[in-house]
Formats: C-alpha cells, structure tokens, sequence
C-alpha cells in the first residue's frame, strides 16, 4: 500500500511534489502575463486543464497550495520563484535533475526527508498547464506567505476499536470493502503482532513520524505512487478505512522500539531442513516393505543355475 513506488512508493511522492519546495528558492522574476481578453480566456483553459492534472497526477496527495506543507512543500508562489526551465525538467524526472549534481535539488531532496518524488510521464506542456493551476490558485489563496501558514490540523488519535482494525486490515485479516489488496503484500512493518510483510515498497514503521498525520493521511487517501495508483484504482479505501490505518500505523511507529525487527533467513532455512529430514523418515518407514530387487530375478537364477 504504502507501500507510498518508485514511490514511498508509499515504493514516492506526487510528480509536481518537489517541484513545489521551490518555493524556498531564490526569488527570481516571474514572465510578464500575457495582456488582453484573449490571453485571460486562454489563461483560465491551462488553468483548468492543470487542474485536472494536478489531481490526476497525484500532486494533491502531497502538496497545497496556500495551506502549508503537507507531505511536500507548499506550492503557492513556486512560479515567482523558480523558472520554468528548471522546474519542468523537476516535474519529469526529478532524480535526475538532482543525480546531475544541481545543488538547489540536492538541498530540497535533504529537506523533506529523501522521499523520492515518482518520475511522471507529462510533456512540458502539461506541466506548464499545471504551473498555470498552481497561479492561478495561490493568487486565490491571498497575499500571505506561504511560510506563514498554519500547519495542518494534526489527525484525531483513533481509539483501540480503530487501531485493531486497521491492524487487520494491513495484514489482509480483514478485506478492503473495495476490494484492493492488502498493505502488507508490499510493506512491512516492525511490530510483533503482525504478520511479516513484503519488500516491493517502502518500510512502514516510522511513517508517521517521517511524513505525520495529514501527510499518510493523504497519501492513503489519493496514492501517488504509480504501483498504488495501479492497485487501488477503482478501489479506493473508505473514510474509515483510512482512519484506522492512519491509527494503526501510528500506534506502529509509537510502540516500534518495543518490538524486534524479524529475520526469517534462518528460521527458514532451519525448518526446510527439519522438514526435508522428517519427511525422508516417514518415506523410509512407509516404503521398508518395498521389493527390494529386480522383478525377474527368480527367472534369471534358475537359468542360470540349469545351465
């Protein structure tokens, strides 16, 4: 589940996500608007399109614009603040551009906590329709920074009904009322109670702490991981679902250092052999009254003796 491609993941974080952490960049001058009626017209049909791109991408899960941080930065004003000539090739393919050595990316990967933002398939048309979104948007949002925003509300502490449901519901005890898989066929989770998980995505243990409350809040409720998307598309969790997860994973990530990390190499590999020997015992055992030499030996004796 999380399980957050590849993103997190929960094996990565929405494709416009840390394009918006330029908005703690250099401020530089953003392009003239266009003038005239037409341009307005022509203005507000990228905006929408961005919109729908914005949404459809998974840009939601992670980021606001004017509200604060959420899992990613807040993208109200990333325009004035970065060119677009950076910012497109971000969106694309955003470990490259910090693999290239380009020390802005570096800086904002570091920031928020390494979470890899997933590569998205848009042309820099689509992404500039998307910037378009983001201004108009936080034009709408007002004047204030987005640094000072208040943070998000932290999430209501779920009570022991919900964190045992969720509990069930990330090991598959429990079905998803839509039918989507269970988190830990990809993700695995520190805590005695549970049963071990997979490795396709990232370890669960600490999320909460690493991205809080609103932040897995989101992202379970609009994955942006493309593996996420893939799994719960048209299945996605109920508000109650969510909830207990939320809870589950938060109680995990309080209570992690009680509980020991497993390692089922050997366990495995010592009960492969228990068993290979139990079950060559049983076969000897079952087959001791098995005929022990060829089927025509009494014929081949007496031949050999009337000769």
């Amino acid at each position: 589940m999380f399980s957050f491609s590849r993103a997190w993941c929960w094996v990565r974080p929405a494709a416009l996500g840390c394009a918006a952490a330029t908005a703690f960049l250099p401020i530089r001058a953003a392009p003239a608007a266009a003038q005239g009626p037409a341009a307005g017209a022509q203005r507000s049909a990228a905006a929408a399109q961005g919109e729908a791109l914005f949404k459809q991408s998974g840009c939601v899960a992670c980021h606001r614009i004017g509200g604060g941080r959420l899992v990613g930065p807040d993208l109200k004003g990333v325009t004035e603040r970065r060119s677009e000539a950076w910012i497109i090739p971000f969106v694309q393919h955003s470990q490259d551009v910090i693999h290239s050595g380009d020390s802005v990316a570096t800086a904002l990967f570091e920031q928020f906590g390494r979470m890899v933002m997933p590569d998205h398939d848009l042309s820099a048309d689509q992404v500039r329709s998307i910037l378009a979104y983001v201004r108009e948007a936080g034009a709408a949002a007002g004047a204030a920074s987005s640094a000072a925003a208040p943070p998000p509300a932290p999430v209501a502490k779920a009570t022991p009904e919900q964190i045992r449901l969720g509990q069930d519901l990330f090991q598959g005890r429990v079905r998803f009322a839509n039918g989507g898989p269970a988190c830990n066929s990809c993700h695995e989770v520190t805590n005695d109670a549970v049963i071990g998980g997979g490795v396709l995505a990232k370890e669960l243990t600490t999320v909460f702490s690493r991205l809080g409350g609103p932040g897995v809040r989101a992202i379970l409720g609009s994955p942006p991981f493309p593996v996420m998307q893939r799994a719960f598309q048209d299945r996605p969790l109920t508000d109650e679902e969510v909830t207990a997860l939320v809870g589950f994973l938060r109680e995990a990530d309080a209570e992690h250092a009680f509980h020991q990390p497993r390692d089922y190499g050997i366990r495995l590999f010592s009960a492969g052999v228990i068993g290979a020997v139990i079950l060559l015992a049983f076969y000897s055992l079952l087959w001791r009254g098995r005929r022990k030499g060829p089927v025509n030996q009494a014929i081949f004796e007496r031949q050999v003796t009337s000769t």
